[in-house]
């Protein structure tokens, strides 16, 4: 539990040699976000304080390397979202935690000169993903000949980014400590192309050789018509450069 001050300090006095933390835990989801709010600024919110104070009783940190989302974005309508874009208005509870984050990585950046990089990412899927998200939801249903939900009527579009190459763009970036002053940056990793919900159900479908049964429903609170990075500032700082179409990806 990364909100548990003592229990996390207290690996910083067990290892005092770390040199890099790279802090992707979180209560993810949007829509949990709506039922369980005190999970979220437990997690997201006191969970990014202690990894920051654990950052700074560490004599030799050289990078604190932190998840965002791209939920900050919130309601923004001119895509592709650039990080220089404004991220005022979140959507949902867990887009305000994400922006929390940032804040506080921004804080400790200016108030204890700790190099630290936020990274918004930008629907990831492959291997090993969260059972209550799309790609698991839709696999498992379609196997099991079930109905699947598909928001918005479909009118739904998602940088859907493969987790390869997540974990290259993260790798870039500890690599990479941030400089300036303070020594903080935010970085988009996506796969820089905006896709329609129902074609990534249809490479599902292609897949498992197997047709969905789709019901079409509103848009739920707290969600967004479309997700779109711009990588550019990755592309030069980080050398980033995402491979994966979901053509190979959901596969």
């Amino acid at each position: 539990d990364i909100s548990d001050r003592e229990g996390v300090l207290a690996l910083g006095r067990e290892f005092p040699g770390i040199d890099g933390i790279v802090h992707l835990a979180a209560q993810a989801g949007v829509r949990y976000s709506l039922v369980n709010p005190y999970a979220y600024v437990t997690a997201n919110v006191m969970g990014q304080v202690v990894m920051l104070e654990l950052a700074r009783s560490l004599p030799g940190l050289k990078h604190f390397v932190y998840a965002s989302s791209s939920s900050v974005y919130g309601a923004n309508t001119k895509t592709p979202f650039a990080v220089s874009d404004a991220v005022e208005h979140p959507n949902s509870l867990y887009a305000a935690t994400k922006r929390a984050d940032e804040l506080f990585g921004h804080t400790y950046a200016h108030l204890y000169g700790i190099p630290s990089t936020g990274l918004r990412f930008f629907t990831v899927y492959g291997p090993w993903g969260r059972p209550d998200m799309a790609p698991m939801l839709f696999a498992r249903a379609i196997t099991a000949g079930e109905t699947i939900k598909v928001f918005n009527h479909g009118e739904m579009w998602r940088d859907f980014t493969y987790i390869d190459d997540i974990v290259d763009g993260v790798l870039r970036t500890l690599d990479r400590p941030a400089a300036g002053s303070p020594p903080h940056a935010v970085y988009n990793l996506g796969n820089h192309k905006s896709e329609k919900l129902t074609d990534f159900i249809a490479e599902i479908e292609q897949a498992l050789g197997r047709k969905a049964v789709m019901e079409m429903q509103p848009m739920q609170p707290g969600d967004v018509p479309e997700t779109y990075a711009d990588i550019e500032a990755s592309r030069r700082d980080l050398g980033f450069e995402p491979t994966t179409p979901i053509s190979v990806g959901i596969p």
